[in-house]
């Protein structure tokens, strides 16, 4: 693949992750102002299906086409798993564990889509990758402090490596829609079904009860505390800003990038947000974490190194 694709995956990856980060601290201000987290993710993952159906019909109606045999059992997996049930298992998470354990345990999806590749599909990978993930977990659990407090809720743990499980399923869902497939779906199309399947699902999980809070003012918190925006204004943020854009630019980037390369790069997500929780809401950022954050990074670069093998140094086959 010419190294310009493989940088337009990357960026498209480093953008969406950075949406995502960001999107943790604007989350913030409707579920303060009192909308239920269950009715948030119906109305998310609702108004993001309605967007992307929206952008079709106005600029590709093929995308509308329903997808046939094997690709839409793969789509409807998609819908099911990697936008409904990732979001509903994480929320669950956090409401019962420490945000920093709920991340580390979400991002284990690399690992899981690496092992998934090697020992699944039996493709090779790069040596290097595995140091790459531990050095990135590693960061993660230095930055989430996950030694603090580490009494632990048995369903949050469950539900955390839930959400981990449905994160790699994304990827490589997502990956075998749109770039392995014998005919691809474009990403559009891909996420306009998928998210179609996702929202009849949490609409039958989630409800819409609560939705009256969206209705009111909200303090923007932390250091924007003075001032308020529209609780709605806040939550049209998350769907367009920390939904659709992201979630868009995830699956358009496998067309470019293998799904265990694009799951190790998102894990700057939690990065970017504790990087939010300083600046917005003077959230303590140690010596510790700073080190965390430079860990990640640093297996993130080591991950994406790894773009060549020679046939000598790959791994037998199995």
């Amino acid at each position: 693949m010419p190294q310009s694709h493989v940088r337009r995956g990357y960026a498209l990856v480093v953008t969406a992750a950075v949406f995502f980060g960001i999107n943790a601290g604007v989350t913030r201000i409707p579920m303060e102002a009192g909308l239920p987290t269950a009715t948030y993710t119906t109305i998310r993952v609702t108004f993001a299906f309605l967007t992307f159906l929206v952008i079709a019909v106005a600029f590709d109606r093929s995308a509308l086409r329903r997808p046939r045999g094997r690709d839409l059992l793969l789509v409807v997996a998609l819908g099911v798993v990697g936008v409904a049930f990732v979001q509903w298992t994480y929320n669950i998470a956090i409401m019962r564990l420490p945000i920093g354990v709920a991340l580390l345990l979400e991002y284990l999806a690399p690992v899981l889509v690496v092992l998934w590749v090697r020992f699944v599909r039996r493709e090779p990978v790069h040596p290097r990758v595995w140091p790459a993930i531990a050095l990135a977990l590693l960061g993660l659990a230095l930055v989430g402090q996950v030694w603090d407090g580490l009494s632990l809720d048995g369903i949050g743990v469950l539900m955390a490596l839930a959400a981990a499980v449905c994160f790699a399923a994304y990827f490589l869902l997502g990956e075998e829609l749109t770039s392995s497939a014998a005919e691809p779906l474009t990403a559009l199309r891909t996420v306009v079904w998928s998210f179609g399947i996702g929202t009849i699902v949490m609409n039958v999980l989630g409800g819409w009860e609560g939705t009256s809070a969206l209705a009111s003012d909200a303090s923007m918190l932390g250091r924007l505390s003075e001032f308020t925006v529209p609780a709605w204004l806040a939550m049209a943020s998350v769907v367009l800003l920390g939904t659709v854009l992201p979630f868009f630019l995830y699956l358009a980037s496998l067309r470019d990038l293998s799904s265990s390369k694009a799951s190790v790069t998102a894990m700057l997500e939690p990065v970017v947000a504790v990087i939010v929780g300083w600046l917005w809401f003077s959230e303590t950022l140690d010596v510790v974490q700073v080190i965390g954050v430079l860990a990640v990074l640093a297996g993130i670069v080591l991950a994406q190194t790894a773009r060549h093998v020679p046939a000598d140094e790959l791994p037998p086959p199995l």
